[in-house]
């Protein structure tokens, strides 16, 4: 199964953004994954909508946004229109879920649910027919640098055994490692956000690290 690699943007080099997307469209990655939080649903502020507009326009490829704030149906105009081509939202955080998903689908938009560690695959079940990627949380979202939580294993088997009834890819976010990399993709894994524990702030090019990653 190709992998998808997907860098997670809040990570990079604020300093040289548009160069950091250009060494990383280079170097082979798939997705860019860009984090916005309002700072009440998680405990923390993510990425600004002008960073999104700086990595959309200096990439060719496709750019996905994370929303980890409340009520996010608000915002699913907002970043079609910026040219978002998957956008994920966390049906805790949203009252109308099916709306907000069947609306990021008429926008020609694919529809991505982001599932916490402490949410049950059984909650989510009803969704999985609106939905083309279920991105599970293998930390607690919100900050950059925490410990993987294995116990999310479980869940991402759950997954899994629910594919063959849906028609979604499964992603993970959360402290992924080259190693985390090799298992999840036999658990049947499709794609994986990485940030500091496997592409940023080491001593290798981009295209050196591409290159490990998917051998």
């Amino acid at each position: 199964m190709t992998q998808l690699l997907c860098p997670s943007m809040m990570c990079a080099d604020f300093a040289c953004l548009e160069d950091e997307v250009e060494r990383l469209d280079q170097a082979g990655f798939d997705i860019f994954h860009m984090d916005f939080m309002d700072g009440s649903f998680v405990p923390n502020f993510g990425m600004g909508l002008q960073d999104f507009e700086l990595v959309r326009k200096t990439t060719a490829k496709p750019v996905d946004v994370h929303l980890m704030i409340q009520n996010p149906g608000r915002y699913v105009d907002k970043f079609a229109a910026l040219g978002a081509d998957i956008i994920y939202i966390h049906p805790e955080a949203d009252q109308q879920v099916t709306r907000t998903l069947a609306r990021i689908k008429e926008k020609g938009k694919k529809a991505g649910v982001a599932i916490n560690p402490g949410t049950s695959a059984e909650s989510i079940k009803p969704f999985l027919s609106l939905v083309d990627y279920v991105l599970i949380m293998t930390v607690n979202p919100g900050f950059a640098g925490q410990n993987y939580l294995d116990f999310v294993e479980d869940k991402i088997l759950d997954f899994v055994n629910l594919k063959p009834h849906f028609d979604y890819e499964i992603m993970v976010d959360g402290a992924i490692s080259p190693e985390h990399i090799k298992r999840l993709s036999r658990l049947g894994v499709k794609g994986f956000i990485l940030g500091t524990s496997s592409v940023f702030g080491k001593d290798r090019t981009y295209q050196e690290i591409e290159k490990e990653l998917r051998g």
